[in-house]
């Protein structure tokens, strides 16, 4: 049976910017990185201690837009600590929007991708 969603992929232009942005201004975890031939290298980062992780793919590798690919929303444990904290890394990122469901922010990331993080209200 599936247990969990195991990756979610990006296609970018240059995986190593996209690289830094993810670990250094968001701080995940550089899970593999590894040639698959053909111009093509598995790079797959996550949040650290998360199961799900993103496979950040060269575009032109695979026929695809850098840009083109899933809209990742991740969880955060406080929207505005967040926000704070990515701004002092570098990141562009929305002022916090707190919403019957909960409060969220929009990161900028490579290629034109908008990262969205929230907070579920009453956590």
């Amino acid at each position: 049976m599936i247990t969990h969603i195991a990756s979610t992929t990006l296609y970018v232009t240059d995986q190593d910017e996209s690289l830094a942005f993810y670990r250094d201004v968001l701080g995940f975890e550089l899970i593999t990185d590894v040639d698959m031939g053909g111009g093509a290298r598995w790079l797959e980062v996550r949040p650290t201690g998360a199961q799900t992780s993103v496979v950040l793919s060269k575009a032109e590798a695979f026929d695809k837009s850098p840009g083109e690919g899933a809209y990742l929303i991740f969880a955060a444990d406080d929207v505005a600590a967040t926000v704070a904290e990515l701004r002092e890394r570098g990141a562009t990122v929305t002022d916090p929007k707190e919403e019957p469901w909960g409060t969220y922010a929009l990161v900028d990331a490579p290629d034109g991708h908008k990262l969205h993080f929230n907070q579920r209200a009453g956590r």
